[in-house]
């Protein structure tokens, strides 16, 4: 009867041992997702170490008390969120060369003196470059009219006419050096 006695006494220290390292790994890979702090990462194992005579439950309970509250990839994925956010808001908040936040009224990023809006002809309000039209008095913005291309001015005409005049009159080597070199007639 005594050596099962001594048999389970090593059997149930064994498993306390066990479940005392098996914490302290537990703590150790937990910390180390929450933090990139070596001092706070040597403190916690610490901490789980410290309290092996009483079964590790006041040490579990005192890291889980003061663990960070998420880990590295849950703060990661919250501000990707965060900056998916303010991006839905739109882009008025950010200098889209500077990518620092500006106010929804300026006109020019402080920063790199990029322009942020558009002046309205009509009434002078602050439009955004996408906007083809005024939202306040309807007016089309300038340089989203398109002129017709009749209205455009033929430059090929002038053109032909003045490589019409250069083969009705060849030019000799002379005449294209004095013209060079500045001196007509001499």
């Amino acid at each position: 009867m005594e050596d099962i006695g001594i048999l389970a006494a090593l059997i149930g220290g064994v498993w306390l041992l066990l479940l005392w390292l098996s914490v302290i790994v537990w703590i150790y890979r937990d910390i180390r997702e929450r933090t990139r702090d070596l001092g706070l990462q040597v403190l916690a194992v610490f901490v789980g170490i410290m309290f092996f005579p009483g079964f590790n439950i006041p040490g579990l309970a005192l890291y889980l008390m003061l663990r960070p509250r998420e880990s590295l990839e849950e703060a990661y994925a919250r501000s990707l969120e965060e900056e998916a956010l303010l991006r839905e808001i739109g882009d008025e908040g950010m200098c889209l060369s500077c990518r620092r936040f500006v106010e929804k009224g300026w006109r020019i990023c402080p920063y790199c003196s990029t322009q942020l809006k558009d002046v309205c002809v009509k009434c002078e309000q602050l439009l955004s470059f996408n906007w083809i039209a005024c939202p306040y008095c309807t007016t089309e913005r300038r340089g989203t009219q398109e002129t017709p291309p009749a209205a455009q001015p033929a430059p090929a005409a002038a053109t032909l006419t003045q490589e019409q005049e250069a083969v009705a009159e060849p030019a000799t080597a002379d005449d294209e050096y004095e013209q060079a070199s500045g001196r007509e007639g001499v």
